[in-house]
């Protein structure tokens, strides 16, 4: 039987690090649509707020930077902007809504194919120490 040695256990540990750093590296992109979603919430209240100001066009131009690809939508200023605003709200859920559901997916193949190496990369490693040591001994009685 095989003798387990320190080499071993630090083979396996790594071989679990890899996949759980890839997990880790996971949590930290998983929330990023959602906190994009709340930063624009924020954006479009302060654009209702704007709109209704004395100068609206200048204050919406002033917050173009934080509206992102919702300020073509709602510059300029015309219309019932609060409609608009609203409108353009229901769009951007929609649209962080399908990058939060693309960004789990590709979370999701980025931990299958972490997991997957680090089997290749084990039994590759398994498979040199084995043809090293030759065959391994019947377990004694």
């Amino acid at each position: 039987m095989r003798k387990v040695d320190g080499t071993w256990i630090a083979f396996l540990a790594m071989a679990f690090a890899v996949v759980g750093l890839t997990g880790l590296f996971a949590t930290f992109a998983a929330p990023l649509p959602l906190q994009r979603a709340v930063a624009r919430d924020a954006a479009l209240d302060a654009a209702l707020v704007a709109a209704s100001g004395p100068d609206a066009a200048a204050a919406l131009e002033q917050l173009r930077p934080r509206l992102g690809d919702s300020a073509d939508a709602l510059l300029p200023p015309q219309g019932d902007m609060a409609a608009r605003i609203a409108q353009e709200r229901l769009a951007m859920h929609q649209r962080l809504l399908a990058e939060a559901e693309a960004t789990a997916i590709r979370l999701r193949w980025l931990i299958c194919i972490a997991t997957v190496m680090a089997a290749v990369f084990g039994a590759a490693i398994v498979g040199v120490s084995a043809r090293k040591t030759g065959p391994s001994e019947p377990a004694e009685r």
